[in-house]
């Protein structure tokens, strides 16, 4: 395993020095040094899926060491490969731009040419397509406002109504506690009244039994 994971090593750094050759290199020559970059890549890569399969076979003491360092160089060669892939997609785009460029440059263009019309029309009908957005937009602003307002009247008027309900209830509040105490009176006045009676019915009682 040894040997393999120095091998290994010894190719991620020379990927990574020539990673440093691809922005100077010219045109047509960079497609060239990406292919040997790339198959680079991919032979660490088959060494890596080797390196872990002798790993699992070490010994316990040193199973989970030789993992780490295999996990190490199989980081490394990801970073290498996603920097490659950025700088292929990098020099796509400017590729692209620059055959956009040269076509736009070596085109001629005159007053009836029906290349100039198509985006003309298609502007205006942007602008035109822009402007009804704005006013409807403006609309949508207007009938908020109303709404806001509409919604600040009803706030005041529910205040009011609220104000007026609580005045109400403060009033029946006031209404069933004179109500209680009418209540309260009238049963003590009955029970007044029914004691009176008994304590007459016993005085008469006495007089007729003591001076009968």
């Amino acid at each position: 395993m040894e040997t393999l994971y120095h091998q290994t090593n010894k190719q991620i750094q020379e990927v990574q020095s020539l990673m440093g050759n691809l922005e100077k290199t010219d045109r047509q020559s960079v497609h060239l040094l990406e292919n040997e970059l790339q198959a680079r890549i991919d032979q660490i890569f088959n060494h890596l899926e080797r390196l872990e399969i002798l790993a699992s076979k070490e010994p316990p003491n040193r199973r989970q060491n030789a993992k780490l360092r295999v996990d190490q160089l199989k980081y490394d060669v990801q970073h290498l490969r996603s920097a490659l892939q950025n700088f292929q997609h990098r020099r796509y785009a400017r590729e692209a731009q620059e055959r956009e460029r040269e076509e736009l440059m070596s085109r001629t263009f005159t007053t009836n040419d029906a290349d100039t019309s198509i985006p003309i029309d298609e502007t205006l009908q942007f602008n035109s397509n822009l402007h009804n957005a704005h006013r409807g937009i403006d609309d949508l602003i207007g009938s908020g406002s109303s709404i806001l307002n509409g919604l600040r009247d009803q706030r005041s008027t529910l205040k009011g109504t609220h104000k007026k309900m609580l005045d109400v209830a403060n009033m029946l509040g006031l209404s069933n506690t004179v109500m209680r105490l009418i209540e309260r009176r009238a049963t003590q006045d009955k029970f007044i009244m029914i004691g009176g009676m008994l304590l007459t019915c016993v005085f008469m009682f006495l007089v007729i039994r003591y001076l009968g």
